[in-house]
């Protein structure tokens, strides 16, 4: 079976200022497009890759919010993340916790106030 999760959408008030804390945060282009009237920027996809990507979207039904799904982001260096977001001005909302055999975890509110996650596996 493939992986369920194909796709996600980030709710956006402010797309530029969104693309520039993402790209400076996690480092990667993100691809600006208007898809059926909305605004969107796509972050990179690996089709021969596990997993999913997304994009951040801006529009009449995209509302930013700590509510709802929560999507992780895997890092590779979760305290560097955590210090590129808050030097950007991000509140730290669930600190860097060690969970075990799994890695670390933490929370993160984005520049547009959604409760986004950062996950590291451990070396």
């Amino acid at each position: 079976m493939a992986n369920p999760v194909f796709h996600f959408e980030i709710p956006v008030t402010d797309l530029d200022r969104a693309i520039a804390f993402y790209e400076d945060v996690f480092g990667y282009p993100l691809t600006r497009e208007d898809v059926d009237g909305y605004d969107m920027a796509f972050f990179p996809r690996a089709a021969d890759r596990p997993g999913a990507s997304g994009a951040l979207a801006k529009g009449d039904v995209y509302r930013p919010s700590h509510d709802g799904p929560v999507v992780y982001f895997d890092v590779p260096d979760i305290d560097a993340v955590i210090a590129r977001a808050t030097a950007r001005g991000a509140r730290v909302l669930y600190p860097k916790k060690d969970i075990g055999t799994a890695g670390f975890v933490a929370e993160i509110e984005d520049s547009e106030g959604n409760r986004i996650a950062l996950s590291q596996v451990k070396p």
